[in-house]
């Protein structure tokens, strides 16, 4: 993994140092007071270890490293000019926010789906307004209270975020038990499929053949609306184990 090379931007990661919580106010201070422009370049370079940390949470999404760690900087840097020091805070507590959604934006602003300007700009603010009220409420806030800081119809905070998103492969596994792999594209239904074989149920004979443990499975999905990951827990068996009996029961009806 590339996250493991040395030299990052021109900076050996091997030789970053990282500053005491005590010293880090102490430089705070001195750029608040006195403008320091050498504490500011201290503080900065005493801090590249945190930026190298939290954009190995990005490992997965084949972005460069050398990009990504001069976006953390920016990210970085905006919380030195931001930091409130009167705050009784710890300096890393509001940095590591800051440089990961500096880092979120720079790859949501480079994906190849196009978002427009506008919405990218809502979602933004919808996901600030969000980390301030964790941090106030110390609970997850709900898409209401996020709606009602920024002064938006919750609506369009949905439909900004959800546009957002980065896009998933139809083939991305989000389940395997050791035996049957289950990929997003088997979570993807179709309404008019749902209705095709709903209208076939009235073939009894096949539907009395079916297992009990089938027919709860297909009541629970297609009557109730569970998703097949509610149905495993209810009965107690895997998720793969549904989908390969509904699948089935399914199958056999249809063929019917």
């Amino acid at each position: 993994m590339y996250y493991n090379k040395v030299e990052i931007c021109g900076v050996n990661t091997s030789k970053l140092t990282v500053l005491k919580e005590d010293k880090k106010m102490e430089l705070l201070r001195r750029i608040r007071e006195n403008g320091d422009m050498q504490a500011r370049e201290e503080l900065i370079n005493g801090n590249l270890r945190l930026v190298l940390s939290v954009i190995q949470r990005f490992s997965q999404r084949g972005e460069n490293i050398d990009d990504l760690f001069q976006v953390g900087c920016i990210g970085l840097i905006k919380s030195i000019d931001h930091f409130d020091i009167t705050q009784d805070v710890r300096f890393s507590t509001y940095a590591v926010p800051m440089i990961i959604g500096e880092v979120r934006r720079y790859i949501r602003d480079n994906n190849s789906v196009r978002v427009s300007r506008s919405m990218r700009d809502l979602a933004y603010r919808a996901m600030q307004a969000k980390e301030q009220l964790t941090n106030e409420l110390n609970r997850e806030p709900t898409v209401e209270e996020i709606s009602e800081k920024i002064g938006v119809k919750k609506e369009e905070v949905v439909l900004a975020l959800e546009a957002i998103v980065e896009p998933v492969s139809l083939y991305e596994p989000v389940y395997s038990d050791g035996g049957d792999t289950i990929y997003i594209m088997d979570q993807v239904g179709d309404r008019n499929d749902d209705n095709n074989w709903i209208d076939e149920i009235v073939l009894k004979d096949e539907i009395k053949k079916l297992s009990e443990r089938e027919k709860r499975i297909l009541t629970l999905r297609f009557m109730q609306g569970k998703t097949q990951v509610e149905v495993a827990k209810e009965i107690g068996i895997s998720q793969a184990q549904v989908s390969r009996l509904e699948k089935g029961a399914l199958d056999r009806i249809k063929n019917a």
